[in-house]
Protein backbone atom coordinates (compact mmCIF):
# COMPACT_ATOMS: atom_id res chain seq x y z
CA UNK A 1 0.00 0.00 0.00
CA UNK A 2 1.29 3.47 -0.94
CA UNK A 3 -0.08 6.23 1.13
CA UNK A 4 0.19 9.93 0.19
CA UNK A 5 -0.58 12.98 2.52
CA UNK A 6 -2.41 15.84 1.07
CA UNK A 7 -4.21 18.80 2.55
CA UNK A 8 -7.36 19.84 1.99
CA UNK A 9 -7.95 23.32 -0.41
CA UNK A 10 -5.22 24.36 -3.82
CA UNK A 11 -3.11 22.08 -3.22
CA UNK A 12 -5.44 18.77 -3.32
CA UNK A 13 -7.23 20.08 -5.89
CA UNK A 14 -4.07 20.85 -8.07
CA UNK A 15 -2.24 17.41 -7.11
CA UNK A 16 -5.36 15.55 -8.71
CA UNK A 17 -4.33 16.26 -12.17
CA UNK A 18 -1.07 15.02 -11.32
CA UNK A 19 -2.55 11.54 -9.97
CA UNK A 20 -4.76 11.25 -13.26
CA UNK A 21 -1.40 11.65 -15.39
CA UNK A 22 -0.65 8.66 -13.25
CA UNK A 23 -3.45 6.88 -13.27
CA UNK A 24 -5.11 7.52 -10.06
CA UNK A 25 -8.42 8.41 -9.53
CA UNK A 26 -9.54 9.89 -5.81
CA UNK A 27 -12.95 7.94 -5.17
CA UNK A 28 -13.97 10.43 -2.61
CA UNK A 29 -14.57 14.32 -2.66
CA UNK A 30 -12.75 15.52 0.50
CA UNK A 31 -15.44 18.37 0.54
CA UNK A 32 -18.39 16.11 1.05
CA UNK A 33 -16.86 13.10 2.71
CA UNK A 34 -16.14 13.10 6.70
CA UNK A 35 -13.12 10.62 6.22
CA UNK A 36 -9.47 11.65 6.57
CA UNK A 37 -8.45 8.36 4.42
CA UNK A 38 -9.61 8.65 0.62
CA UNK A 39 -9.56 5.63 -1.20
CA UNK A 40 -8.55 5.14 -5.07
CA UNK A 41 -9.71 3.53 -7.72
CA UNK A 42 -5.85 1.54 -7.06
CA UNK A 43 -6.39 -1.04 -4.12
CA UNK A 44 -2.76 -0.04 -3.67
CA UNK A 45 -2.68 3.55 -3.39
CA UNK A 46 -4.08 5.65 -0.55
CA UNK A 47 -4.72 9.22 0.17
CA UNK A 48 -4.44 10.83 3.97
CA UNK A 49 -5.95 14.43 4.57
CA UNK A 50 -3.85 16.14 7.44
CA UNK A 51 -3.10 19.90 7.55
CA UNK A 52 -0.58 21.78 5.41
CA UNK A 53 2.01 22.08 8.39
CA UNK A 54 1.69 18.00 9.47
CA UNK A 55 2.48 16.47 5.58
CA UNK A 56 6.26 16.78 6.14
CA UNK A 57 5.68 15.06 9.24
CA UNK A 58 3.78 12.55 8.64
CA UNK A 59 6.13 11.66 5.75
CA UNK A 60 9.54 11.71 7.97
CA UNK A 61 8.03 9.54 10.39
CA UNK A 62 6.20 6.89 7.79
CA UNK A 63 2.51 7.86 8.55
CA UNK A 64 2.81 8.50 4.74
CA UNK A 65 4.97 7.19 1.72
CA UNK A 66 4.95 10.74 0.12
CA UNK A 67 3.33 13.68 -0.09
CA UNK A 68 3.16 17.31 -1.29
CA UNK A 69 3.65 20.36 0.52
CA UNK A 70 4.62 24.02 -0.05
CA UNK A 71 8.55 24.73 -0.14
CA UNK A 72 7.67 27.28 2.70
CA UNK A 73 6.31 24.53 4.85
CA UNK A 74 9.13 22.21 4.09
CA UNK A 75 12.00 25.10 4.69
CA UNK A 76 9.84 25.67 8.06
CA UNK A 77 10.50 21.86 9.01
CA UNK A 78 13.57 19.91 9.21
CA UNK A 79 13.66 17.67 6.70
CA UNK A 80 15.83 14.70 8.37
CA UNK A 81 14.36 11.80 6.27
CA UNK A 82 12.77 13.37 3.54
CA UNK A 83 13.80 13.47 -0.18
CA UNK A 84 12.31 16.24 -2.44
CA UNK A 85 12.52 14.85 -6.05
CA UNK A 86 10.59 17.17 -7.44
CA UNK A 87 8.87 20.75 -7.82
CA UNK A 88 5.80 19.71 -8.80
CA UNK A 89 5.02 23.61 -10.19
CA UNK A 90 1.78 24.04 -8.78
CA UNK A 91 0.24 26.10 -5.67
CA UNK A 92 2.03 29.38 -6.77
CA UNK A 93 3.19 32.13 -4.63
CA UNK A 94 5.34 34.06 -2.95
CA UNK A 95 6.72 34.86 0.50
CA UNK A 96 6.48 38.59 1.34
CA UNK A 97 7.55 41.16 3.66
CA UNK A 98 4.15 43.93 3.86
CA UNK A 99 3.50 46.93 5.79
CA UNK A 100 0.85 49.06 6.31
CA UNK A 101 0.13 51.76 3.88
CA UNK A 102 1.57 54.74 6.09
CA UNK A 103 4.34 52.93 7.55
CA UNK A 104 7.90 54.46 5.76
CA UNK A 105 9.26 50.63 5.84
CA UNK A 106 12.38 51.78 4.12
CA UNK A 107 13.08 54.72 6.28
CA UNK A 108 12.93 52.23 9.65
CA UNK A 109 15.31 49.93 7.75
CA UNK A 110 18.03 53.08 6.98
CA UNK A 111 17.96 54.12 10.44
CA UNK A 112 18.58 50.43 12.34
CA UNK A 113 15.35 50.71 13.98
CA UNK A 114 14.70 47.06 15.31
CA UNK A 115 11.78 46.06 13.19
CA UNK A 116 8.43 44.22 14.89
CA UNK A 117 7.82 41.60 12.51
CA UNK A 118 4.50 39.09 13.06
CA UNK A 119 4.56 35.77 11.04
CA UNK A 120 4.17 31.78 11.31
CA UNK A 121 7.31 31.33 9.07
CA UNK A 122 9.64 32.24 11.91
CA UNK A 123 12.52 30.20 9.98
CA UNK A 124 12.09 32.28 6.56
CA UNK A 125 12.04 35.59 8.41
CA UNK A 126 14.89 35.42 10.89
CA UNK A 127 17.09 34.44 7.89
CA UNK A 128 16.01 37.30 5.02
CA UNK A 129 16.34 39.91 8.19
CA UNK A 130 19.83 38.49 9.03
CA UNK A 131 21.09 38.68 5.43
CA UNK A 132 20.30 42.19 5.50
CA UNK A 133 21.14 43.26 8.84
CA UNK A 134 18.20 44.35 9.98
CA UNK A 135 17.37 43.97 13.82
CA UNK A 136 13.78 42.34 14.11
CA UNK A 137 11.62 40.45 16.98
CA UNK A 138 9.75 37.54 15.97
CA UNK A 139 6.30 37.58 16.82
CA UNK A 140 4.79 33.77 16.32
CA UNK A 141 0.92 33.99 14.88
CA UNK A 142 -0.76 31.31 13.19
CA UNK A 143 -3.85 33.04 11.34
CA UNK A 144 -5.27 36.84 10.50
CA UNK A 145 -1.68 37.86 10.18
CA UNK A 146 -3.10 40.97 8.09
CA UNK A 147 -4.82 42.41 12.02
CA UNK A 148 -1.36 42.50 13.39
CA UNK A 149 -0.23 46.09 11.91
CA UNK A 150 -3.28 46.90 12.07
CA UNK A 151 -3.45 46.67 15.85
CA UNK A 152 -0.07 47.34 16.47
CA UNK A 153 1.09 44.03 17.35
CA UNK A 154 3.35 44.36 14.87
CA UNK A 155 5.46 46.97 12.47
CA UNK A 156 5.36 44.04 9.36
CA UNK A 157 4.61 40.77 8.67
CA UNK A 158 5.74 38.09 6.75
CA UNK A 159 3.55 35.73 4.76
CA UNK A 160 1.93 34.38 2.09
CA UNK A 161 0.81 36.18 -1.08
CA UNK A 162 -1.10 34.95 -3.76
CA UNK A 163 -3.07 38.02 -5.89
CA UNK A 164 -1.89 40.63 -3.18
CA UNK A 165 -5.96 41.33 -2.69
CA UNK A 166 -6.35 40.36 0.64
CA UNK A 167 -3.21 42.71 1.71
CA UNK A 168 -5.23 45.50 -0.44
CA UNK A 169 -8.05 45.21 1.49
CA UNK A 170 -6.73 45.54 4.82
CA UNK A 171 -4.71 48.64 3.46
CA UNK A 172 -1.39 47.05 3.35
CA UNK A 173 1.55 47.01 0.78
CA UNK A 174 4.42 44.83 -0.06
CA UNK A 175 7.17 46.06 0.62
CA UNK A 176 9.56 42.95 -0.33
CA UNK A 177 9.74 40.00 -1.86
CA UNK A 178 11.52 37.10 -0.24
CA UNK A 179 11.10 34.27 -2.47
CA UNK A 180 9.01 32.85 -4.75
CA UNK A 181 6.87 29.27 -3.61
CA UNK A 182 5.61 26.17 -5.06
CA UNK A 183 4.51 22.92 -4.01
CA UNK A 184 6.83 19.97 -3.72
CA UNK A 185 6.72 16.22 -3.88
CA UNK A 186 8.55 14.71 -0.60
CA UNK A 187 9.66 11.03 -0.08
CA UNK A 188 10.12 9.11 3.12
CA UNK A 189 13.27 7.48 2.56
CA UNK A 190 13.44 4.42 3.91
CA UNK A 191 9.73 3.95 2.34
CA UNK A 192 11.71 4.76 -1.43
CA UNK A 193 14.12 1.77 -0.38
CA UNK A 194 11.20 -0.37 0.82
CA UNK A 195 8.48 0.23 -1.67
CA UNK A 196 11.23 1.84 -4.61
CA UNK A 197 9.33 0.36 -8.00
CA UNK A 198 5.85 1.89 -6.74
CA UNK A 199 6.94 4.88 -5.32
CA UNK A 200 9.46 5.69 -8.27
CA UNK A 201 6.91 5.11 -10.74
CA UNK A 202 4.67 7.73 -9.19
CA UNK A 203 7.54 10.01 -9.11
CA UNK A 204 8.29 9.62 -13.28
CA UNK A 205 4.46 9.57 -14.00
CA UNK A 206 4.45 13.19 -11.82
CA UNK A 207 7.83 14.21 -13.47
CA UNK A 208 6.18 13.44 -16.77
CA UNK A 209 3.09 15.44 -16.22
CA UNK A 210 5.13 18.17 -14.72
CA UNK A 211 7.06 18.65 -18.11
CA UNK A 212 4.17 18.68 -19.72
CA UNK A 213 1.64 20.92 -18.55
CA UNK A 214 5.64 23.30 -18.51
CA UNK A 215 5.78 22.96 -22.69
CA UNK A 216 2.54 23.35 -23.05
CA UNK A 217 2.99 26.71 -21.33
CA UNK A 218 -0.07 26.01 -19.19
CA UNK A 219 0.07 27.62 -15.61
CA UNK A 220 1.32 25.40 -12.71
Amino acid sequence: MITLALSKGRIFDETLPLLRAAGIEVTEDPEKSRKLILPTNREDVRVVLVRATDVPTYVQYGGADLGVAGLDTLLEHSDDGLYRPLDLKIAKCRVSVAVRSDFDYAAAVRKGSRLRVATKYTGIARQHFSDKGVHVDLIKLYGSMELAPLTGLADAIVDLVSTGSTLKANHLVEVEHIMDISSRLVVNQAALKLKREPIRALIDAFEQAVDARTAQGSPA
